[in-house]
């Protein structure tokens, strides 16, 4: 696919330009390793690595133009060099409109906050089928494209997949594109480009420190999202978070509210809960749902408001709720034949294990055990280890400290930056286990009948990480060895 330079720059703010801009374009890279023949190349200062130290590189392979943030010397008259002043966000544009802006032509609803995002892009993207339309879905655990399901390696894709996704989606005829949008694809503009249809804010706590550096900042990069919706776009938020109406502060986008505490455009209230499902209270109207937990209620709400404020009928949206599926890795009840009640969940930030476990608390009939299994990602933010510790001790009767995904990390030491956390009287609830098959083998071996285990932090994935290698590793599966005795 070949595209006129000067087009796919259109609303690219250009600083200068050494060269014509009259170029046929045959791909954008940001990758000097990819670039061929005929490519316009984006030198982006990432994180780790800065696009600037490689621009030689892809002129040697071919690269016809380069953007950049600083035009260097000594490449007069090889190549055409465009001057921006972000290249990340010059990518971003570039991408929407090589793509032809598949953004304008779909409904894209993007989905942002610490915890409940891919639960809440899943539960739209079951909605919308279900009330008739074709749909995709970009996420944390898998993209669909279409017909296509692609597993997913970030949580929000760089800015040439995000958008060669959407072409995909609206060449197959999908109305609507729901997205989890990260903190860190907002600060690294990834998603510069894209017309938003709609945003919802679920909630923000401690995480991503590490990127971040402070809760400020992390805050800040959220509203961002917000701050840039056109005044066409739909604002939704969480105003039983303090910080929801600070996502407003600035939108030109439609302001809309939803709560479970709090006063709202959207109400809902939890009737029953158990764990097989809930029953909610939404706008005076009751649904039963399969999916389990107060948290689960936020997410079941900003799936309504959604469809609400997207016009669709209230009734048949009520309906559709009903019959939705919890999502894979989320709340997960694992059978057992021993009577032993085991969930699996992806909570690994401290106010997400705090909310499963709540649920779990709030579900329980009796004196049931509650035994948690809780690690903390290595190479990640090490302020919140202490923290998982201290919630899971808190809310636990017993708690078997493991490896989550170690990394580049030695799991003694970060048990150890875990175990920091705990007093004296805590300690005495907490056992470290580092192999995570062993930790849940014992907790299985431990648990009576009646007993709830929470098996946190990795929910659907399917892998451990040990010192850069991924090695086959399934929560579920392990419990369902364990567990299922004859």
């Amino acid at each position: 696919m070949t595209r006129k330079l000067d087009e796919i720059l259109a609303n690219v703010k250009v600083l200068e330009v050494s060269g014509t801009l009259d170029l046929g374009i045959g791909a954008i890279n940001f990758d000097s390793r990819l670039v061929v023949q005929g490519d316009v190349f984006v030198a982006v200062s990432g994180v780790h690595v800065d696009g600037h130290q490689y621009i030689a590189t892809a002129i040697e392979k071919g690269a016809v133009a380069v953007v950049c943030q600083e035009i260097p010397t000594g490449f007069a008259g090889k190549t055409t060099f465009i001057k921006v002043t972000d290249s990340g966000e010059a990518l971003g544009l570039m991408a929407s409109a090589y793509f032809g802006q598949p953004s304008v032509i779909m409904k894209v609803i993007g989905v942002t906050g610490t915890n409940g995002k891919t639960t809440t892009v899943f539960l739209l993207y079951q909605l919308f089928i279900a009330l008739g339309y074709k749909a995709g879905l970009l996420s944390t655990i898998e993209n669909r494209v279409g017909n296509q399901i692609i597993k997913s390696s970030h949580t929000t894709a760089d800015a040439l997949q995000i958008n060669q996704n959407l072409k995909t989606m609206a060449d197959q005829g999908c109305e609507y594109c729901f997205m989890e949008v990260s903190s860190h694809a907002i600060d690294q503009n990834r998603i510069a480009g894209i017309s938003f249809h709609g945003a919802v804010f679920t909630n923000i706590t401690h995480d991503h420190l590490d990127y971040h550096l402070t809760f400020d900042n992390y805050i800040k990069a959220k509203k961002k999202f917000f701050d840039l919706l056109p005044e066409t776009a739909f604002a939704l938020v969480n105003v039983d978070d303090k910080n929801g109406m600070v996502m407003l502060q600035n939108t030109a986008a439609k302001k809309a509210t939803s709560a479970l505490k709090n006063l709202a455009d959207f109400k809902a209230r939890i009737i029953e809960n158990r764990f097989d499902g809930i029953e909610l209270r939404i706008n005076g109207k009751d649904i039963w749902s399969k999916l389990v937990g107060t948290f689960n209620a936020y997410n079941l709400l900003a799936a309504y408001s959604v469809a609400i404020l997207d016009g669709q009928n209230e009734d048949e949206v009520l309906t559709a709720l009903s019959g939705l599926n919890p999502v894979e890795g989320r709340f997960q009840v694992v059978p057992a034949n021993t009577g032993i009640v085991a969930i699996v969940d992806y909570a690994h930030t401290p106010d997400a294990l705090k909310n499963v476990l709540q649920t779990i608390g709030d579900v329980r009939e009796g004196t049931e055990q509650i035994i948690t299994i809780i690690g903390a990602g290595g190479d990640r933010d090490k302020l919140k280890r202490p923290v998982l510790a201290k919630v899971a001790c808190q809310m636990s009767d017993k708690v078997i400290l493991t490896a989550d995904n170690p990394r580049t990390e030695d799991p003694e030491i970060i048990l150890d930056e875990m175990e920091a956390g705990l007093d004296i009287i805590l300690k005495r609830k907490a056992v470290r286990i580092s192999n995570r098959r062993e930790a849940i083998k014992t907790a299985c071996m431990i648990a009576l009948k009646g007993d709830i285990i929470l098996v946190a932090g990795k929910g659907h994935e399917t892998y451990q990480e040990i010192k850069g290698i991924r090695h086959h590793f399934d929560d579920r599966e392990i419990l369902t060895e364990f567990l299922n005795v004859n």
